[in-house]
């Protein structure tokens, strides 16, 4: 195929996913009541736990209310590209009313470009939360899209691979068996949150202790405290732990308290916990941030989020420039394609989405119904063009459907622009 005869992106949909109770699909805090990641039956501290009437359950304060969002973009070949998020219907209307002027009609090679567009358009309203995570699932789309057409993995078209086999850790409630499972590392929630007081503390502590009896000295054990404490809570609870191992103390404070985080850096100097943030963190502006006050050790976009493999792959560069190591949160294909082509991403995150921490079980649900699935403490990508999975689409809903003539419209607008007429200095 020429250059010439490159086929140019015909139409986007955005779709919400619509399944089976329990099915989370892209929101993996769409689940039963009874999971433990909703906080059963163990608490799970959170940026909410001061407020009694949400303490007990996550999904009670509404971490599901959006659900997922899945983004496929189709081009004149027929080729198809998905790429998926949190946003639901909010995030249809994002992507089919107001992003699909700058995807229709485009050469989807042009990833950069697109990415612009997008961003700079949304700069209002956007910026962080929503709109980006939108981006982020057009963005993915527009690189499985690629991989499609010319027949190759996402990795290969960002640099290749950069190691053979890609180790994974695992975000569970049950360190015990993601041991046995032949994972390299555990991370298990932090239960209690500063309001629970001294009380909530030793138990914080005892609860550590506990999984680090039963997991051995010799397993790498980490506590994800997802927004919940304060700074002082914070140096206090990792001194009280690096005695019995803590590897590293994950995203403890709200993701906009950079001075935060340097001052739980300097509390901690000298202390063999490493401190990790990022999960909520948007766009490499945050991250630039992040990264000049080495405030923490490893970053975790995740790449659903933070504006899909076009940003995540900027970040990653900025993060090796400090030697800073990029372990994404969640996101399954989309973080493995990004590490397996950069050094500084060392180990994979797998959450395990069983509701008891006890199976294997896609990331994504029922989504992708050959979604890769790790195993003995590896995660191997099959030799398949894309991110290599195929959407099921019998949960699929359209909430915003645009005719045919609308994507034409826009399609046509894109094609016929040739560039400016007249060369002048552009600064």
């Amino acid at each position: 195929m020429s250059c010439r005869d490159f086929p140019r992106i015909k139409t986007v949909r955005a779709y919400v996913s619509k399944a089976s109770e329990g099915d989370q699909g892209a929101d993996c805090h769409d689940v039963n009541d009874e999971h433990w990641i909703n906080g059963y039956p163990t608490p799970v501290a959170n940026q909410m736990s001061m407020y009694e009437l949400y303490q007990p359950f996550r999904k009670s304060w509404g971490i599901n209310a959006l659900g997922s969002l899945v983004v496929e973009v189709e081009a004149e070949d027929g080729s198809t590209g998905v790429g998926v998020t949190v946003g639901g219907e909010p995030g249809c209307y994002i992507v089919e009313k107001h992003l699909s002027r700058f995807i229709e009609g485009q050469d989807p090679r042009n990833v950069e470009l697109i990415y612009d567009q997008m961003f700079r358009s949304t700069l209002n309203y956007g910026r962080k939360g929503l709109p980006i995570q939108a981006i982020s699932a057009v963005d993915l789309a527009l690189w499985d899209l690629l991989g499609k057409i010319r027949n190759e993995p996402v990795y290969a078209m960002i640099g290749g691979k950069t190691k053979e086999r890609l180790p994974v850790y695992s975000t569970t409630s049950r360190p015990d068996l993601a041991k046995q499972f032949g994972f390299v590392g555990a991370k298990i929630p932090c239960p209690y949150g500063p309001s629970a007081g001294n009380e909530g503390l030793k138990k914080n502590i005892e609860f550590y202790k506990g999984w680090r009896e039963k997991v051995g000295d010799e397993f790498p054990l980490s506590l994800d405290c997802y927004m919940a404490l304060t700074v002082p809570y914070a140096t206090r609870l990792a001194n009280e732990l690096e005695p019995y191992g803590l590897k590293w103390m994950e995203e403890f404070l709200p993701p906009d308290d950079y001075e935060g985080y340097a001052q739980v850096r300097e509390n901690l100097r000298g202390s063999k916990v490493l401190l990790t943030t990022g999960e909520h963190e948007y766009n490499r502006y945050g991250f630039d941030r992040l990264i000049h006050s080495r405030c923490v050790d490893i970053l975790q976009p995740d790449i659903t989020w933070l504006g899909g493999i076009t940003e995540a792959r900027r970040v990653v560069s900025m993060a090796a420039a400090h030697d800073t190591m990029i372990i994404p949160h969640g996101s399954s294909v989309y973080s493995y394609h990004l590490q397996y082509a950069f050094t500084n991403c060392p180990v994979a995150e797998y959450i395990n989405m069983s509701p008891k921490g006890d199976k294997i079980v896609p990331y994504f649900g029922g989504l992708f119904p050959d979604e890769p699935l790790p195993a003995d403490g590896f995660i191997d990508l099959p030799d398949r063009s894309g991110f290599g999975v195929t959407l099921c689409r019998k949960t699929l809903n359209r909430p915003y459907e645009r005719s045919a003539e609308e994507s034409k419209k826009n399609a046509e607008r894109n094609k016929n622009y040739k560039g400016p007429k007249t060369a002048h200095m552009p600064f």
